[in-house]
């Protein structure tokens, strides 16, 4: 019985300190030291890859906020440009306007009984200014500027301006009653209003 137990814990001993036992015991244990450092380096990577999202993220955020600024201030300076440009024509208009206005009352001072064969000078001077006229008329309404001349019209306040009221025979209480000076509109706007008398009731 002793003798069997001897060569039981020879056998397990030989087993144990096997050659090839002891040569893959360094193989496993390189194995699972290399997956420890790999996890190891995933682990130290991941705070890297996310510090440079995070840096990517905060400069598009930035570029976005400069973009749109620079948005912002060219669409300012375009609304101004156009303002500017806009109140130098409107200014260049109502500087043409005392010009019509010039050229209207000069002809309807000339008596048109004068006006004839027998006046060849004064013929010629009326019909040089009524061409002028007429042809700076065409002018205007060639660039939106309509003449106003709301004689017989309701009063409209965003069209003519009031200089008085008075009643006036078969005159329609509220109507215009006289054009004292005629007015003009640039693209459906008012640049000058019609000076007006409007008629009331009795």
């Amino acid at each position: 019985m002793a003798s069997w137990c001897v060569r039981a814990v020879r056998q397990s001993y030989s087993v144990v300190a096997s050659p090839s036992i002891l040569r893959a015991s360094p193989r496993l244990l390189c194995s699972a030291a290399q997956q420890k450092n790999g996890q190891g380096a995933e682990e130290e990577a991941k705070p890297e890859h996310s510090a440079a999202e995070n840096a990517l993220v905060e400069e598009k955020t930035q570029l976005e906020e400069q973009l749109k600024e620079l948005t912002d201030k060219y669409k300012r300076a375009l609304a101004d440009t156009e303002n500017l440009r806009t109140r130098r024509i409107q200014g260049f208009c109502k500087d043409l306007l005392e010009v019509a206005d010039i050229l209207e009352k000069a002809t309807e001072s000339v008596p048109k009984e004068e006006v004839s064969n027998n006046n060849p000078h004064l013929k010629n001077l009326y019909d040089g200014l009524v061409m002028t006229e007429v042809q700076m008329q065409k002018v205007f309404t060639k660039h939106g500027l309509v003449k106003l001349n709301p004689e017989g019209e309701k009063f409209n306040p965003y069209e003519h301006e009031a200089l008085f009221h008075a009643p006036v025979e078969g005159k329609e209480p509220g109507t215009v009653a006289v054009v004292t000076k005629v007015g003009y509109k640039i693209h459906s706007r008012t640049l000058r209003p019609a000076l007006v008398g409007v008629a009331k009731g009795p």
